[in-house]
C-alpha cells in the first residue's frame, strides 16, 4: 500500500520552494537552538577525536558512529512537525534504528562509490538520489534495499532541483566548516532539517496507517 500511495506521487509529480525550505528549517531550528548546537558539537567533537587521536580508525567513526548519530536530527524534525517538546535523548535515536541506518548507509555509499569509479554520472546520480534513504527506513518501515529505491525512484521525478539543493547544502556546510567547524553548528543541523522537510512536503500522507 505505501509503495502504491509512493508511485501516485511520483506520478502526479511535486516541485518545491527552496527558499521556503530555508526558511521553515530556521524556524525549526530556532525552536530548540541550545540543543541542536551541543549535539552538533558533540559529532564534531568526536570526528576530530578520531582524527587527531585515532587517526587509523577514522572510518570506523565514519561507519559505525555517524550515520547514527547524523540521523538523530530526522527523529527531532519529526516531533518539531508534529508540536511535539523535544529533549537531549531524542537526538540519538538513531541508535533505536541501528541497523537499517548503518546498512542504507554502508551500501548505498559502496553502489555510489562503484558508480563514481565505473562512469562517474551514476556515482554522482545515485549520490543525490539516495538523499531519503534513511528517512524512507524510519518513517516508512522499508528494508535497506527498498529504501534506497524508493528514494531513487522519488528523487529522480525532482533530480536536478533536489541536486541543486544538495549542492547548496554541500557549499554551505563547507563554509561552515572552514569557519573552525563553528559554523557547522548552525548549517549541518538546518540541512537535516531541510531534507525532513522536503520528504515530509512531498511524500504527505504516504507512510499513514489505514483506520
Amino acid at each position: 500500500m505505501v509503495k502504491e500511495r509512493l508511485e501516485r506521487i511520483r506520478e502526479r509529480g511535486y516541485d518545491f520552494d527552496i527558499l521556503h525550505l530555508f526558511v521553515r528549517a530556521w524556524e525549526m531550528y530556532k525552536i530548540q537552538p541550545l540543543l541542536n548546537a551541543s549535539y552538533t558539537m558533540l559529532i564534531i567533537s568526536a570526528a576530530l577525536l578520531f582524527s587527531i587521536y585515532f587517526r587509523d580508525y577514522v572510518f570506523l567513526f565514519s561507519i559505525f558512529v555517524s550515520p547514527p548519530l547524523l540521523s538523530g536530527f530526522y527523529f527531532v524534525a519529526n516531533k518539531h512537525s508534529r508540536g511535539e517538546p523535544v529533549v537531549y535523548p531524542d537526538f540519538f535515536k538513531g541508535f533505536s534504528l541501528y541497523m537499517p541506518i548503518f546498512s542504507i548507509w554502508l551500501i548505498g555509499q559502496i553502489i555510489v562509490s562503484l558508480g563514481i569509479i565505473a562512469f562517474v554520472i551514476p556515482g554522482i546520480y545515485l549520490a543525490v538520489a539516495y538523499n531519503f534513504a534513511v528517512l524512507m527506513a524510519i518513517f516508512g518501515g522499508f528494508d535497506f534495499w527498498n529504501s534506497l529505491e524508493e528514494s531513487r525512484k522519488l528523487i529522480t521525478v525532482r533530480w536536478w532541483k533536489i541536486g541543486l539543493l544538495m549542492l547548496i547544502l554541500l557549499a554551505l556546510n563547507f563554509l561552515g566548516a572552514i569557519l573552525f567547524f563553528f559554523g557547522l553548528v548552525v548549517t549541518l543541523p538546518l540541512s537535516y532539517y531541510i531534507t525532513y522537510i522536503l520528504f515530509e512536503d512531498i511524500t504527505e500522507d504516504a507512510f499513514v496507517e489505514e483506520e
